[in-house]
């Protein structure tokens, strides 16, 4: 069942967040591969429809971007551990990318204890919306379950292809798009960056990344147990 923008606000104000980061440096994000924003800042996540090519950079540098900043807390692949919220459950509309970029610009102090920094001078706008692309594509939990198995055969066939093993990188390309297609969001988004999405995404053009799709199934199938 998915929870609400408002139902997370009220985890993140009751929640006791141990893990205090107000002395950990925020660290850079490149956006230099995203499109301006302008200055004043936007109450609704200006990435979201602007075509696959800039969805991707979004999801890409927000991916870096969250590791570096947010993971810490909020948990690796914005899975929580229960020390903060869950923020995959943001519903992907206006309402919740108010709620976060807020949230992101002012930080959140607890007590007189800082529980999270204020980003938004430190990081910048883009660093902001690119970090919300992230969450907001990633899957909701148990979406993997009814294709592990078979990715991990999938898997294991990229690894070999990796060292010169044969395979149809076709097939498996509209095979691991299909299984991307089928996989939701917990936000609502229309499309997760599934672990299937990056395998597949990863293969695809002209120098397919066979290695890098392989490990890429390896970590996503081992986080989603």
């Amino acid at each position: 069942m998915k929870r609400t923008a408002l139902t997370a606000l009220g985890l993140l104000t009751a929640a006791s967040m141990a893990l205090a980061h107000g002395d950990v440096a925020p660290q850079p994000v490149d956006t230099d591969a995203l499109p301006e924003v302008g200055e004043d800042w936007l109450e609704e996540n200006p990435y979201r429809g602007q075509g696959p090519e800039v969805w991707q950079a979004a999801v890409d540098i927000g991916s870096s971007g969250y590791n570096q900043n947010c993971a810490r807390c909020h948990g690796l692949g914005a899975v929580s551990g229960g020390l903060a919220p869950d923020l995959r459950y943001l519903e992907a509309n206006e309402d919740g990318d108010m709620w976060f970029v807020e949230r992101f610009q002012t930080g959140y102090t607890q007590n007189g204890i800082t529980k999270m920094p204020a980003f938004g001078e430190l990081l910048g706008q883009k660093a902001a919306w690119a970090i919300r692309t992230y969450i907001e594509t990633r899957p909701d939990d148990g979406e993997l379950d009814d294709y592990s198995a078979r990715l991990g055969e999938i898997r294991d066939q990229l690894a070999a292809m990796a060292t010169g093993g044969e395979g149809d990188r076709d097939a498996l390309v509209t095979e691991l798009q299909g299984i991307a297609d089928k996989i939701e969001t917990a936000s609502g988004a229309p499309l997760a960056d599934s672990v299937a999405y990056r395998a597949a995404h990863l293969i695809s053009g002209d120098t397919p990344n066979y290695q890098g799709a392989a490990e890429a199934l390896t970590i996503g199938l081992s986080a989603a147990h």
